[in-house]
């Protein structure tokens, strides 16, 4: 049975019940504590906890979510279960049935006849296990499903209580395991054996709420959700497994076509060597998540979820590497993948040569830094070889994998082929202290789920009715009045209050676009509205100060919207809307939105692409563009289905959950269509001028532009003009000459530098010899130690001793030089000749004992080193002790 029929009988079999399907939510949603969706239960957290009413007419649901789990990427591989992507099907109740419901379903489902509908595994070779108290289950399971009780194990915290691992719901678990047979492992059970035992379903009954923890089972349960639910995750790639007869899930119709693949680029075989067969797995788990997250939005980078991305993918070139491949390889694994899993996300079609571009461009980017890397590394081999050692150091080690990027698995092959070794040790206790620096970053950036259970009854009874596309004003009622997350009746004059109307004009902040700037007046009462936030898509809060009187629960108000903010905000989103489109016209279908920010006058957008872009494409963006807003073209929105807004080629973003009743705004017929609940001007005209700032990288496959529209965008190029008219009249040329003009200056002052430049090099060459003369004889070296005068740079230090220490030839010679570069830093250096080298002198050692007199520190080869300090009165004890370190050496 092919995965995407399990994940249809599944879907068909609770939407028979009663379930209402949902779509799988994005990988990314907006959850501090999560970088990626990791459990199918996280796009109804809002409900189970009871911020939310779930909106499904039955109080019950299922999806197959999309998950990524990349705690241990490095073991990826190892156990052959587990993967980062994985699709979570799942059944949920609000409040409606509980374990015995979650318990049937999910029975009925596994061993129905596939006639009917079912999975058809044996019932005899299924066990179950119960939370160590859960009498209530255990009895469910033996007496009503007619489970043996000898197939009933009672586990504990670790393994049958469920949380996330961040404050949140909570519960009991009951798992269902399938015995894969004698072959695969001992008796007894999950509890003796979870390989030959495969768990396969969680059926979570949720009824708690934990806070604050850091493991299992350390961690307060702060009480009662407000009803008891049901959250379950049946293992779609498990049940696959079972199902198609394979060892793992590796070998599944989704991923095993990705080992073939493999066996073809390398010429490595699957299957006859377990540290290959952990490289072939790496290379199919990590293309499917890595696809998977690339069309979703994610972007290489070097934070983040970008950090991810970018490590998964790298892991994918590097183990291809270690198999034996010579030639890029991420298009063939891309193309495979995606052909697998096109039968279940139908999206992956319109995105393919976007994710195809994301891929290989991090490919061709990663195949330079390991060529880099390699010169680096036969360096740092040919300095060991010098040194008499065989051990590459740990911090050596660290450094080509942190800094470059260079893997410590291909390390340790070079290492190994130079004849040398890593020292491994040292390499892992560095990345054991980058991982601990990691993770308290990552624990300090957590926050918990913030209490918006004050909230609650407005987002139920008394969902904000938005007026604000229609109109600037509106008579409102206050329904609440929030200070410091506690509800209040009354607000007086200084205070900051949070108010909920009825009904309000004013836009709160989404898609891009700040929230509105207004006021709300009431008798001799004004409150200012510095800002506009949505809760839970429904409720608008609008974060005001009590400038003068005071407001009272109840009140009748009139809300004004500062008509001179919306009509820059709507220039200003309008225009992102034209760029975008002028942006694919130029650049291709691959250039999509990937974020952007609205607000009067200004717009930043961001879009994935790869390559910077040129002056003349710049242009060409701006003149497309503003050639829309002279069209003068009517700007429309329709109230439509999200199916037929695709079907017209609206486009959505990325991270974005839309509901099935959307807005499309379209500009000029099919110039521009997009899915926005923004504001916007009727007419491009209305825009005014629009002026690209700049354009830039933000991340590795994220540029950004940033504009001015309107007004804002007519004074910039006022005081463009200004500035172009005074340097016109200031050189006495044409404005259209400028450029020419300030290019003959800019030519002169180049060959002015360059004369002065080539003047000081030779006033440092005739000054040479005459230092040469202050070296003295120490246990067979001849050394100099001299303090330049002050205002010699660090450039110059090196090129006085590179010359000084060419003239001292064949002899066993140290140069060092020193000076005070008139800036507040004490630069020095030390070089040192072969035949000194040969004696056992190291010049960056010796720089590090200098550096420990001038409060400085600095590092180099043995042949020439440098470094920098702030006290220069220590030199002269510094170059005593360099001395006397030579006469003992």
């Amino acid at each position: 049975m092919q995965t995407h029929e399990i994940r249809e009988r599944f879907t068909n079999h609770f939407v028979r019940s009663g379930h209402e399907a949902v779509p799988s939510a994005s990988l990314i949603l907006d959850d501090p504590n999560l970088l990626f969706v990791n459990a199918g239960m996280v796009p109804f957290k809002p409900y189970f906890l009871g911020q939310e009413t779930p909106p499904f007419a039955n109080g019950t649901a299922t999806s197959i979510q999309k998950c990524v789990r990349t705690l241990d990427i490095d073991e990826v591989g190892i156990t052959t279960r587990h993967n980062t992507f994985f699709q979570m099907a799942g059944n949920f109740s609000f409040g409606q049935y509980f374990k015995e419901g979650a318990i049937t379903h999910a029975w009925t489902l596994l061993t129905g006849s596939l006639a009917e509908g079912g999975l058809g595994l044996d019932p005899e070779r299924l066990w179950v296990t119960v939370y160590l108290d859960d009498d209530e289950a255990a009895e469910i399971w033996e007496k009503k499903i007619g489970v043996p009780a000898e197939r009933i194990q009672r586990l504990g915290m670790e393994d049958n209580y469920w949380h996330m691992g961040v404050p949140g719901p909570c519960g009991p678990c009951s798992e269902i395991y399938f015995d894969r047979g004698p072959a695969y492992g001992k008796e007894g059970g999950p509890a003796v054996d979870d390989n030959r035992y495969m768990e396969i379903w969680n059926l979570v009954f949720m009824e708690k709420e934990r806070g604050e923890g850091t493991a299992k089972g350390e961690f307060e349960i702060l009480g009662d959700l407000p009803k008891k639910n049901i959250d379950t995750g049946m293992g779609v790639e498990r049940v696959a497994c079972l199902l198609q007869g394979v060892e793992n899930v590796y070998e599944t119709d989704l991923l095993r076509p990705v080992i073939d693949t493999a066996e073809k680029l390398t010429g490595a075989t699957y299957g006859k060597d377990n540290t290959a067969d952990i490289r072939f797995r790496v290379i199919a788990d990590h293309s499917r998540t890595g696809m998977m997250l690339i069309l979703d939005g994610v972007t290489p980078g070097n934070e983040g979820r970008g950090y991810i991305l970018r490590r998964l993918l790298r892991r994918i070139i590097r183990s291809a590497r270690l198999l034996g491949a010579t030639a890029e390889t991420m298009q063939q694994f891309m193309n495979t993948i995606m052909d697998t899993m096109t039968p279940s996300y139908p999206e992956i079609a319109e995105n393919r040569e976007r994710i195809l571009n994301v891929a290989t461009n991090e490919e061709k980017a990663f195949l330079r830094t390991l060529e880099s890397g390699t010169q680096l590394f036969e360096q740092a081999a040919s300095s060991v070889k010098q040194s008499g050692s065989t051990t590459v150091a740990g911090d050596q080690a660290f450094a080509l994998h942190d800094t470059y990027g260079f893997p410590i698995d291909l390390t340790l092959e070079m290492a190994a082929e130079s004849g040398l070794e890593v020292d491994i040790e040292g390499f892992e206790s560095l990345m054991a202290e980058q991982k601990a620096r990691a993770k308290a970053d990552n624990q300090a950036k957590k926050h918990g789920h913030a209490d918006l259970s004050v909230y609650r009854q407005w987002v139920d009874e008394h969902p904000t009715e938005f007026l604000g596309y229609e109109a600037l004003s509106s008579q409102s009622k206050v329904l609440g009045l929030v200070r410091n997350g506690e509800s209040i009746n009354e607000a007086h004059a200084g205070e900051e209050v949070e108010v909920i109307l009825d009904h309000t004009p004013m836009y709160a902040e989404s898609g891009g676009q700040l929230g509105d700037r207004g006021q709300l007046v009431s008798g001799d009462t004004l409150l200012n509205i510095n800002d506009v936030q949505k809760i839970g898509k429904k409720l608008w809060i609008h974060k005001a100060t009590v400038a003068s009187g005071g407001l009272d629960l109840g009140s009748e108000v009139t809300v004004n919207v500062d008509g001179k903010w919306r009509h820059g905000a709507r220039q200003a989103h309008t225009a992102t809307h034209l760029i975008h489109a002028a942006l694919r016209q130029v650049l291709g279908p691959t250039a999509v939105q990937a974020g952007s920010l609205n607000r009067p006058g200004y717009l930043r957008f961001d879009f994935n692409f790869t390559e910077g872009l040129s002056p003349a494409q710049m242009e060409q963006i701006e003149l497309i563009t503003n050639q829309a807003v002279d069209t003068d073209w009517a700007v429309n929105t329709i109230e439509t289905s999200l199916e037929e807004a695709r079907k017209m080629g609206a486009m959505a973003l990325f991270g974005e959950n839309y509901g099935d009743s959307v807005r499309v705004v379209e500009i000029g017929g099919p110039f521009s269509m997009e899915l926005c609940g923004g504001t916007h001007v009727t007419h491009s005209s209305q825009i005014g001028p629009v002026t690209l700032l700049s354009e830039a990288s933000v991340g590795s496959g994220v540029r950004r532009i940033e504009a001015y529209s309107g007004m804002d965008s007519f004074q910039f190029l006022s005081r463009e003009a200004a500035l172009a008219s005074g340097l016109a009249s200031s050189l006495k040329t044409p404005t259209v000459d400028l450029p020419e003009r300030v290019r003959q200056l800019t030519d002169k002052l180049k060959a002015a530098e360059r004369e002065i430049e080539n003047l000081h090099k030779a006033q440092l060459a005739a000054n040479t010899s005459k230092l040469l003369d202050q070296g003295v004889e120490i246990n067979g070296f001849t050394v100099l130690t001299i303090q330049l005068p002050k205002g010699t740079s660090a450039g110059d230090l090196r090129t006085v001793a590179t010359d000084l220490r060419g003239r001292l030839g064949e002899r066993e010679g140290i140069v060092v030089l020193a000076a005070e570069d008139g800036q507040g830093k004490a630069p020095f250096i030390i070089g040192a000749t072969k035949s000194a080298i040969a004696r056992g002198v190291k010049s960056g050692d010796l720089v590090k004992l200098l550096g420990g007199y001038v409060d400085g520190r600095g590092g180099g080869k043995p042949d020439m080193a440098q470094g920098s300090g702030s006290k220069p009165e220590g030199f002269n004890a510094g170059f005593e002790a360099l001395k006397s370190e030579l006469a003992q050496l």
